[in-house]
């Protein structure tokens, strides 16, 4: 059922998948990657990339470019999910759900028509409500603004427990890293999972999980690595530079970014590793006799990193100190071609 409803859903644009060898500098690549040599060049990573974007067709239907689901959204916090969400849109999804608890529903809807909201995490039986939906979201998003009361986080666990008997790809964001240091053999046995910490939230995980001391500020990339093979998925651990590790493959981004720091920039990078992971994970699957160059989960943390970094550098230069993630989102579309090209 699922490599069915991915084939029909991603039209895989095969030349790109041949380039990854090649030498030569793609188009749109950008200042701040430089390869050094033991590990796939950005020019390399650019073409990898580009082998699992959809191709616009006026033929496709709306969904098969990524339905996206984003679980996320309290009283305090509802920018959070809108952000993330939004981000998927500006990449090119064509559809966004946001499953938040019903204080957060009506100001998430006045952000923004474009997202279809589920206020139904806090619901007396909030799984009637979203069971219906999951089967029909391409990858999951789990954590923006979610908050860490325990009747959510009851919800989460079947979310995820859900979201795991139908193979859906997730990523683990925020409040759900929160989660998952007193619940992570929730994971065990399930490799589709994206992990986006930052450092301290990096650390406080690895000591939960490993039973390890380790500071933010010690963070080495075999502890990375540690985690990863320990939990079975894929890292980004975001910082300075950003280290990717998952299924043996370490990645680091250090694409030029911006000096600014504004609530929400990793809000912005979740929601385009949803999309992305959707596009990678399907393309390995539904093309599984021409293998993707790197596995989906480090492929598609790359991605969202270098588009992240690159919106960034641009809103930078365009508001400066004032630069706010709505700034950010406006320019997303811009950074996408810039990186990725317009297909």
């Amino acid at each position: 059922m699922l490599v069915r409803r991915l084939s029909r859903a991603l039209l895989v644009n095969r030349s790109f998948l041949s380039s990854f060898n090649s030498s030569g500098r793609q188009e749109g690549a950008v200042d701040g990657m430089d390869g050094d040599g033991s590990s796939p060049t950005p020019q390399q990573l650019l073409a990898a990339v580009g082998a699992i974007i959809p191709p616009m067709s006026p033929s496709a239907h709306k969904g098969q470019a990524g339905r996206v689901g984003v679980v996320g959204g309290s009283l305090e916090y509802t920018g959070a999910p809108y952000f993330a969400a939004t981000t998927a849109l500006r990449c090119g999804a064509d559809l966004a759900h946001v499953f938040c608890a019903r204080d957060a529903a009506a100001p998430i809807k006045a952000y923004s028509p474009e997202l279809i909201v589920h206020p139904a995490l806090d619901c007396p039986d909030p799984m009637s409500e979203i069971s219906v939906w999951l089967p029909r979201l391409h990858s999951l998003l789990l954590g923006p603004g979610l908050g860490r009361r325990p009747q959510i986080f009851a919800t989460l666990n079947h979310i995820i427990q859900d979201a795991i008997d139908k193979q859906i790809p997730m990523v683990f964001d925020a409040d759900a890293l929160f989660y998952l240091n007193d619940n992570f053999d929730v994971l065990k046995g399930y490799r589709n999972v994206i992990l986006t910490p930052n450092r301290v939230e990096f650390a406080r995980l690895y000591r939960s999980v490993l039973k390890r001391d380790l500071r933010a500020d010690d963070i080495e990339v075999e502890n990375i690595e540690q985690l990863a093979k320990h939990l079975g998925v894929t890292i980004l651990c975001k910082g300075q530079t950003d280290i990717i590790v998952g299924d043996d493959v370490i990645l680091t981004c250090n694409v030029t970014g911006a000096p600014r720091r504004c609530g929400g920039q990793g809000d912005v990078l979740s929601g385009a590793t949803a999309l992305f992971y959707y596009w990678a994970h399907g393309t390995s699957v539904a093309c599984h006799n021409t293998p993707l160059p790197l596995p989906a989960g480090p492929l598609a943390a790359w991605a969202a990193a270098a588009l992240t970094r690159t919106a960034m550098k641009i809103a930078f230069k365009n508001t400066g100190r004032g630069t706010l993630t709505n700034d950010v989102l406006s320019i997303v579309p811009a950074a996408f071609s810039a990186l990725f090209g317009n297909k």
